[in-house]
């Protein structure tokens, strides 16, 4: 998953021409913006059309882009110098209180050993309790075109990397096929049940 610079259309420069050109003639292909741009969600549109990953709106204006197990955000908030762009995903694997303590345990590890996502546990009204992951940046003032592009490329890669990462740290995929087989058996079982019923019958 990456994306070069150069591959993303314009956005906020100005069509170059060709050196000399007197004609009015038609002008170069546009070139990226050479100072600080002001991000929107169409240049991150743009970002994830090139990455080739599906996205929706909802309905508060936020970009989401979803995965199986997870959903990313993103969202601008604030105005003027302090407007920023939180990239924030919410990890849907739900956990019960019980495992909090586990789950903190792993989080302060990928806090303390790597630089983005930051991620933390919430836990809803009926117990359950989710993983969050979240990235900011002050875009206010403007910021570079290619390192706006670098850091959200890495942002979203790092999004990803987390949820495998946890997997394999709590073997949740082990977790999962375990409940799969068991639920397996149980439908194997029951059907075994029914059978032999109807012989009963007969």
């Amino acid at each position: 998953m990456s994306v070069d610079p150069s591959a993303i259309p314009n956005f906020g420069g100005q069509p170059g021409r060709p050196s000399g050109d007197q004609s009015g003639g038609q002008p170069q292909q546009a070139r990226k913006p050479a100072g600080p741009i002001m991000p929107n969600q169409d240049l991150i549109k743009q970002l994830l059309d090139r990455m080739k990953l599906k996205y929706v709106v909802d309905k508060q204006g936020d970009l989401v882009a979803p995965w199986k197990d997870f959903r990313t955000y993103f969202m601008f908030r604030g105005e003027k110098q302090q407007r920023i762009l939180s990239v924030r995903t919410f990890y849907d694997r739900p956990h019960t209180i019980d495992d909090k303590p586990r789950l903190l345990e792993s989080v302060d590890e990928w806090n303390h050993t790597t630089l983005w996502p930051k991620v933390y546990t919430h836990t809803n009204d009926d117990g359950s309790v989710r993983l969050i992951g979240e990235v900011q940046m002050l875009i206010g003032a403007g910021v570079g075109f290619d390192h706006f592009v670098a850091s959200l490329v890495s942002w979203v890669r790092a999004s990803v990397e987390f949820d495998r990462w946890l997997v394999e740290r709590l073997g949740l995929e082990k977790d999962a096929e375990s409940a799969e087989g068991d639920e397996n058996e149980r439908n194997e079982r029951n059907e075994g049940n029914e059978g032999g019923a109807g012989g009963d019958d007969a």
